[in-house]
């Protein structure tokens, strides 16, 4: 699969990303956009990663600046969890023990090929303070080692006013379930 955009793809995905950004200035004050654009015309590969997100429904922005790495992190803040990444179980060891029924591809392959991660627990949490995400929906988190072993693995929503974090097995997999990913940059 060719990871590179045209010319005329990165600036559509540029003018899409700097709309979105001028729009929605509370997830990340006291950020430049001229910077931001510098940094993605940097990093070409990272701008076909932004480009997987967005094709797949994750309205992906700005949420936060590293200063001593000089990296801006992206994140998926579509409303609810992207529509093109739902349905989906919670890694291929999981796909894989599925006999029936198995879903097309799990988050953590889904992600790996998009060049992006899974958000942890505590970024999750991080991206609730910005706005109420997913409140019809739900998105599988990065799950820790110790409960992936046990055979489960952990998802986010937020209802009532709240953000919850719970468990399945990593094998289940629902229509209303799917990732929300973070890219630095």
């Amino acid at each position: 699969m060719k990871k590179k955009l045209t010319q005329d793809q990165q600036k559509e995905l540029l003018k899409t990303l700097n709309a979105r950004f001028e729009k929605n200035k509370n997830r990340h004050k006291g950020i430049d956009w001229v910077n931001v654009q510098a940094r993605l015309e940097a990093n070409p590969a990272k701008l076909w990663s932004l480009s997987q997100m967005e094709q797949s429904g994750g309205e992906p922005d700005v949420i936060s600046f590293d200063k001593k790495t000089g990296e801006y992190t992206f994140c998926d803040c579509s409303a609810e969890t992207p529509k093109g990444r739902r349905s989906i179980c919670y890694d291929h060891e999981a796909l894989e023990s599925r006999k029936e029924h198995k879903p097309a591809n799990s988050a953590v392959q889904m992600a790996e090929d998009m060049g992006i991660e899974l958000l942890t627990e505590e970024q999750y949490h991080a991206l609730q303070k910005l706005g109420p995400f997913d409140t019809k929906t739900s998105s599988w988190l990065k799950t820790p080692t110790a409960i992936r072993k046990l055979g489960g693995a952990i998802f986010g929503d937020y209802r009532f006013g709240r953000v919850f974090i719970y468990h399945n097995g990593a094998e289940s997999y629902y229509g209303v379930r799917g990732f929300r990913g973070i890219l630095q940059v």
